[in-house]
This record gives C-alpha cells, sequence and structure tokens, in this order.
C-alpha cells in the first residue's frame, strides 16, 4: 500500500448546508468507517446496515445520533469534533463530499452509495418539500452559511427535476462531480462502491458484502436479526432512530424522511426526451462504464 497515490484534498466546498473545513480538524483511527454518497441515496440505509454489523443486530442503534453527518455546518465545528472524538465505538460517520473536497485517509474504509440521478431527484423532493420552518431555519439562518439560502421547492417534480439537470444538483450541490470523483478511485483498497439497486435485489448478499470489506466477523445465529432491522419495514417503523434528530425537520417527522425506498418514480412523469437528455449527459459526465453502473447497479470493473 506504501506505492498508492492517496487522494488529497484541494478545495474547501461550502454553502447552505456543507461546510468541509470540518474535516480538517477530524483525527482519524483506524478502522473508522466513512459512509458516502451524492444524498439521497440509500445514505441511511448504508448506516443503518453497518451499525447493525457494529452492534450484532441490536435494537438499540440510534444511527441518527450515532453517526453524525460530519460535513453538514450544524452544529458547528466546535461543538461536533469533540462528540465524534468521544465516541468509544469504531466510529461510523456519513459525508456527502465529493473526494477533492474531503480530507481522505488511509486509516478509514469508505463505502460509497450510487443510486440512479433520477431517483434521487425524486426522494430529494420528497425531502425538500415536506421540510419544514425549523429545517430552513438551521439551514438559512444559523452563523457560517456561505452563498445564497435554500429556498423552497416548485410545486411540480419535473420542474424541480429539470432545475437540477439545468443547474447541475440545483438547490443543492453539484452531482456529476460527485459520483464521478469517488468512480475514479474505485479501486483502492480501503474504497468499496455499493449501489441502491444491488441492495433492493439482494440485500443479505450485500450486507455479507460490506461485512467482508469492513473486515466485521457475522454472528450467523444474528444474522437474520441483522437482515429485519436493516429491511425498510422495520426502518420505517422505527423511523425516529434513523432520522437526524429524530425527525424534526420534516412535516410527519421521521416516517417522512424514511419515505418509499423505491425507484422508477419518475417514469410516470417525466417525458422520454427528459430520460434522453438525462442518459445523454450522464455517458458525458461520466464516461459510459460508470454511467451505466449509476443507470443498473453492475459491480464496477
Amino acid at each position: 500500500m506504501s506505492n498508492l497515490v492517496w487522494p488529497r484534498k484541494t478545495r474547501e466546498l461550502q454553502n447552505h448546508h456543507f461546510d468541509s473545513t470540518v474535516w480538517n480538524g477530524f483525527r482519524f483511527r483506524d478502522g473508522d468507517i466513512i459512509v458516502g454518497t451524492y444524498a439521497k441515496s440509500g445514505t441511511t440505509w448504508t448506516q443503518q446496515i453497518v451499525g447493525q454489523l457494529l452492534f450484532n443486530g441490536s435494537t438499540e442503534v440510534d444511527v441518527g445520533e450515532m453517526s453524525p453527518w460530519v460535513d453538514l455546518r450544524v452544529p458547528p465545528k466546535e461543538i461536533k469534533l469533540p462528540a465524534i472524538e468521544a465516541q468509544g465505538h469504531r466510529r461510523f460517520l456519513k459525508t456527502h463530499l465529493p473526494v477533492d473536497a474531503l480530507v481522505f485517509s488511509p486509516r478509514a474504509k469508505y463505502v460509497y452509495i450510487g443510486r440512479d440521478g433520477r431517483d434521487v431527484v425524486w426522494s430529494m423532493y420528497n425531502h425538500h418539500a415536506n421540510a419544514n420552518q425549523t429545517w430552513y431555519d438551521m439551514l438559512n439562518d444559523t452563523p457560517g452559511r456561505v452563498g445564497p439560502p435554500i429556498g423552497k421547492p416548485p410545486e411540480s417534480i419535473r420542474r424541480y427535476f429539470l432545475d437540477w439537470m439545468d443547474r447541475d444538483g440545483h438547490p443543492f450541490w453539484p452531482f456529476w462531480e460527485n459520483i464521478r470523483s469517488w468512480w475514479h478511485i474505485r479501486h483502492l483498497p480501503n474504497v468499496l462502491l455499493i449501489h441502491f439497486d444491488a441492495l433492493k435485489r439482494d440485500m443479505p448478499g450485500e450486507i455479507r458484502r460490506i461485512a467482508g470489506f469492513l473486515d466485521i466477523a457475522i454472528d450467523e445465529s444474528r444474522f437474520p436479526a441483522i437482515v429485519e432491522h436493516c429491511g425498510f419495514n422495520y426502518m420505517k417503523a422505527h423511523a425516529a432512530k434513523s432520522a437526524p434528530l429524530g425527525g424534526v425537520f420534516w412535516d410527519g417527522g421521521a416516517a417522512t424522511f424514511i419515505n418509499k425506498g423505491t425507484n422508477g418514480r419518475w417514469r410516470d412523469t417525466l417525458t422520454p426526451e427528459d430520460c434522453a437528455r438525462y442518459e445523454a449527459v450522464a455517458r458525458e459526465q461520466l464516461g459510459d462504464d460508470c454511467a451505466r453502473w449509476l443507470a443498473t447497479g453492475e459491480r464496477p470493473a
């Protein structure tokens, strides 16, 4: 591993959500686990899987509390970093940053989750359209915001998708560079790419794959409980232990945050021209192999 070229941070990314400078003061430990996605791609699902593997199927794992989003700018790093440092268990944390805005460590293991961008937008719209005033106050009015505030979404989800396409991730953050940056480091020994569709097709098999990558020995007597606790129905019924702060930022609470867990809802709304444009941009931005992986979940070469 001494001959490997490790990614280096080359920029900061700050907006209404992000403060990438939090990572600059982060002290890694051997075995830290970083769960990464663009967003709305199965992040919480993967955090739940990791938590269940680490704690052997316990019903007491509260990933919303135990697995914080490090680069979210609230609470500020002066509060967040000491809280993470105080954790005594094997830490599993969350990021939505592209690789070049992240402090990358050979001491950590990185699990990155991909999902078709159209499914991402449909999930993101539910997240955004059901956000309450507390969410807007936190993101827009707390000290440290860089750039414009985030506003309310349009009523039309198709309009939301077209804005997201036209302005590359608006009103959140750029999409294509995020996917591309993680795809480019997929061959590193401490990086595992997984896909939302693969989790849907064979969750027990993907859980075993994640466990092997993280060097977590599975207690076979507890594996059925681990699988059950990572299923959508269980997570929906126990959503307060998955959503940030128990779901206080969304109308309908945590059950809104854990929404449907389904793909393809865009098929009844987007036109054939919309889909053809998305697919052409995906190939242009990502290349054929990465675009195919993002659309289908086929294992990357």
